[in-house]
């Protein structure tokens, strides 16, 4: 059981702390050339920018507006807009802009089908992919491109900026309100029995109940995705957010989950690699709360699952060019759940054999004592509070729209 407890706790470690490290020992002794970037007499690619939108009505014109108001030229940006099986007035608000907008209405059948739909369509040397909810900063695009100068790239992912993060582009948000003030509780007040304690925003939005875990756990997966594109490629990308060349798009499975992780890692088994531009940003909302960033989570694993059944050349090292990135930070997560009952189990029986193997067994019954109570603290909450105004910007990971 020593055997056991050793490496299912390594295991832990390793994935979460061990790999950043390797990276950025990587990142400092061999990094990857920077890509090459156009200069200002390159001309522009052209673009398609594709959206899978399903009852979407009320969100859409603030999102075309958003993407028309961008800097980049209208002649060489195409906008296409596919309506899943839509029963509200999508593509009567879709009609409105003409020739702005390429409208296609297609029967329902997720966001991988909606994607594949709109190819046909595209034009763009570029495919651009985005979400109806979140908003691009005024010079996203020509961040998101500007790699694209060199020929080695096959990809770029954005970075998304969640409300609950700290500001690192104050002045730039488009379509969002600036992050509340830590610790500003102007609207949170005693509301008595049986009344939600909560902070609402200057909307009388609810803020995210979890919110200083997400903008934490983002900001760590941005600095990895940092590190992976300087050692090689990243292992995915933001889906509100990235960019393939069109040339190096393929269908996607109807039934796929992860379209951000399936399309950038087709192109680096084609021998390309997909970067990440830290400058080309989209702003969001953190999940309202862990529910719904349990359903996020639980999607993404299950999506991270369906790949290797989709791609299974993902698990062969010699044909997989960031085989070590890809196993330690994606297969590696998949099995962290495993690692965790192999230490827990292993603590039991070793616990009156040695002192350390008492003290981590107890540390693990705190730990997960805790995260019971948070979570019936959080289940509490959601009984008593009264429903909230349905809010737009709520995620859509359920409808499986918006991939994280």
């Amino acid at each position: 059981m020593r055997l056991v407890f050793w490496v299912s706790a390594l295991t832990v470690v390793y994935v979460y702390a061990g790999y950043p490290v390797l990276l950025a020992i990587w990142a400092r002794l061999r990094p990857r050339p920077e890509p090459r970037t156009a200069d200002s007499a390159t001309v522009l690619p052209t673009l398609s920018i594709v959206i899978a939108a399903r009852n979407e009505a009320a969100r859409l014109p603030a999102r075309i507006e958003n993407l028309l108001a961008l800097d980049y030229p209208a002649d060489r940006r195409q906008i296409i807009v596919v309506s899943d099986g839509s029963t509200d007035d999508t593509m009567a608000v879709l009609a409105r802009y003409g020739s702005l907008v390429d409208a296609v209405a297609a029967a329902p059948g997720g966001k991988a089908a909606s994607l594949n739909a709109a190819i046909p369509r595209a034009t763009g040397e570029i495919l651009i992919f985005a979400d109806a909810r979140q908003m691009f900063a005024p010079d996203a695009l020509r961040e998101l491109v500007a790699p694209f100068a060199d020929p080695a790239i096959g990809g770029v992912t954005g970075a998304m900026v969640l409300d609950c993060e700290a500001s690192e582009v104050a002045g730039r948000r488009v379509g969002t309100e600036r992050r509340r003030v830590p610790g500003d509780r102007r609207i949170r007040e005693d509301r008595g029995p049986g009344r939600r304690t909560d902070d609402r925003d200057r909307r009388g939005r609810l803020v995210s109940t979890i919110g200083d875990g997400v903008g934490l756990y983002w900001r760590y997966e941005k600095q990895l995705r940092r590190l992976e594109s300087t050692v090689g490629s990243t292992l995915g990308a933001t889906g509100a957010i990235y960019a393939p060349r069109r040339a190096l798009y393929r269908p996607l499975p109807n039934d796929t989950i992860l379209d951000d992780v399936l399309t950038p890692m087709r192109a680096v088994l084609a021998g390309y690699r997909v970067v990440f531009s830290e400058h080309a940003f989209a702003f969001d909302r953190a999940a309202i709360d862990a529910d719904a960033e349990q359903r996020r989570k639980v999607r993404t694993l299950a999506g991270n699952v369906q790949i290797l059944g989709q791609e299974p050349r993902l698990l062969v090292p010699f044909v997989n060019p960031v085989w070590l990135q890809y196993v330690s930070h994606k297969i590696g997560r998949l099995l962290v759940p495993y690692a965790l009952i192999g230490v827990f189990a292993a603590s039991v029986t070793l616990a009156g054999q040695h002192v350390f193997y008492t003290l981590a067994l107890f540390a693990q019954c705190a730990l997960y004592l805790l995260g019971g109570y948070g979570a019936w603290l959080e289940l509490r909450s959601a009984r008593v509070a009264p429903t909230p105004a349905a809010d737009p910007a709520q995620p859509l990971a359920a409808k499986g729209i918006v991939n994280a």
